[in-house]
């Protein structure tokens, strides 16, 4: 299984197109979970960016806090089962936070979850997955968690709630790719952030003198984007089709 940290704008997209079929050929990927928050010029998600990376051979796009900012989203969200947005929103939110997808003969549940910790206001994940996992373990023990968190210590305490009971759990967010991909001690794979896909001198995706400006003067900043080397990061999980554990695991950086 092959986990794509967040996509951010055009850049990107263009590094989808040029890594991916690379990475599928060395790797051999049989699904591919990517997060696609930040796909549309740094702000959420569309349809036409969605589509692509179902060209592309994603199979699963999970979001984050910036599910809503592009409202075109709320056109499409409710009819798709191949995008999914943090669990713990408001129930009365549209989408959802877990799905299930057939690959040969079996199926795969993946979740997402969003932190609280320096993050916007929602329920508590923890409470949360519990609920999901329970549901999703009367289909399958094939089970993944993006859990979207700012803080490594909330991340970290959320892999060894979940450790024997999931996959494995990967965060996203930071944008910053950490080199402790592991497998937890009941046989979760965990990492606390597969990183980003997109600019590599930048801030999180965004071009360093804009967050600068914005740092230094506490005056609203347009983000922007500068052309230039670019990263696509990630990490691969091989899971035992029979437990559900995850038996090695591969951190992803080209």
């Amino acid at each position: 299984i092959l986990f794509i940290g967040d996509i951010y704008g055009s850049l990107g997209r263009e590094m989808i197109k040029e890594k991916l079929p690379k990475i599928k050929e060395k790797y051999k990927p049989h699904f591919i979970i990517a997060n696609g928050e930040n796909i549309c010029h740094g702000k959420g998600i569309n349809e036409k960016y969605y589509k692509f990376l179902l060209e592309q051979g994603v199979n699963v796009i999970t979001l984050g806090n910036h599910t809503w900012d592009n409202r075109s989203v709320f056109d499409f969200i409710d009819d798709t089962d191949k995008l999914i947005r943090p669990a713990n929103f408001p129930d009365s939110n549209p989408g959802k936070g877990l799905t299930f997808v057939k690959f040969n003969a079996y199926e795969v549940a993946v979740i997402s979850i969003q932190g609280r910790t320096f993050m916007p206001m929602s329920n508590c994940p923890f409470e949360k997955v519990d609920k999901l996992i329970e549901e999703a373990k009367k289909r399958t023990n094939i089970i993944f968690v993006d859990f979207h968190a700012e803080a490594t210590s909330e991340k970290r305490a959320m892999g060894f709630y979940l450790d024997g009971r999931v996959s494995a759990l990967y965060g996203t967010h930071t944008h910053t790719q950490t080199s402790d991909n592991q497998i937890l001690p009941n046989g979760t794979g965990y990492i606390t952030d597969i990183g980003m896909t997109g600019p590599y001198y930048s801030v999180l995706g965004v071009s360093p003198k804009c967050i600068i400006e914005k740092l230094k003067t506490g005056l609203p900043v347009k983000f922007v984007n500068d052309d230039g080397p670019c990263v696509l990061e990630g990490c691969l999980f091989e899971i035992d089709n029979k437990t559900g554990k995850t038996v090695d695991t591969v951190l992803i950086r080209r």
